[in-house]
């Protein structure tokens, strides 16, 4: 399916908003590519155009001096990036990339706040889900001061699975900037993963050999963060809208 022709449903907020209310903006929405390591937005930048991806995955970095960088928010083909600095005309606090390349619709900030404001269902819908952002957000933050980093790698990997399958392109050095830990660390734990069959990993691309073992090495976060989107989401959709894990998996 060309990137044209495929359907703005495809991403699963404008699945839960409906086809009817969805007609009203799309002809302002353009299915665009998300190439892997694009910059999207700068921390204190503003945010002309918002995303809604169909596939791979949007990262929500924090830079730090010297260069480091943590991230704090995964977006999949479940939510957006955007929409609430659009709705607000506020600038991005984090740098954001494409760290998995895939699809998304995209429409322009100013566009995005006009259907906003004629639509009540859609303006909630945006704001529920960066409420749920928010405590993804606090989630993690956690997680990363609390769990060890076998743990955090298998919560992660779990939400990456979910979103993009087994297979993924991934560098050590990326890794260790997604849990926040030193890449000698991610090494050697990655080492101990391969070695227990849970995963392979060979030239700057990781396999999930083993998801159930992952699952039971991960810690409680991720099913947390699932819990979160289904009680602030739950409202926003029709009375058929699929759950957390349903929506990433509807690929």
């Amino acid at each position: 399916m060309g990137a044209q022709t495929m359907p703005h449903s495809k991403n699963q907020l404008f699945a839960r908003l409906g086809a009817e209310q969805l007609a009203q903006f799309s002809s302002h929405l353009k299915v665009v590519a998300l190439k892997q390591g694009e910059l999207i937005a700068d921390t204190h930048g503003n945010v002309r155009k918002v995303y809604f991806p169909h596939s791979g995955i949007i990262s929500c970095f924090v830079e730090m001096k010297g260069g480091n960088a943590i991230e704090t928010g995964m977006i999949g083909n479940d939510g957006a990036f955007g929409a609430a600095q659009a709705l607000d005309d506020k600038v991005s606090l984090n740098k954001v990339t494409i760290q998995v390349p895939g699809f998304a619709s995209a429409i322009d900030a100013d566009r995005l706040r006009q259907a906003a404001e004629r639509s009540k269902a859609f303006r909630k819908l945006l704001i529920d889900y960066e409420l749920f952002m928010t405590a993804q957000v606090q989630q993690t933050a956690a997680c990363n001061a609390v769990h060890g980093i076998q743990t955090r790698i298998c919560r992660w990997l779990l939400r990456m699975q979910e979103l993009v399958g087994n297979h993924m392109p991934l560098t050590q050095e990326f890794l260790s900037q997604m849990i926040a830990v030193r890449r000698s660390s991610v090494t050697e734990v990655a080492g101990d993963m391969q070695r227990a069959g849970m995963i392979s990993y060979a030239r700057g691309r990781l396999h999930i050999v083993d998801i159930e073992l992952i699952r039971m090495n991960a810690c409680e976060c991720h099913d947390d963060i699932r819990s979160h989107y289904d009680r602030i989401m739950g409202e926003s959709g029709s009375p058929n809208s699929a759950s957390y894990k349903g929506t990433l998996m509807a690929q």
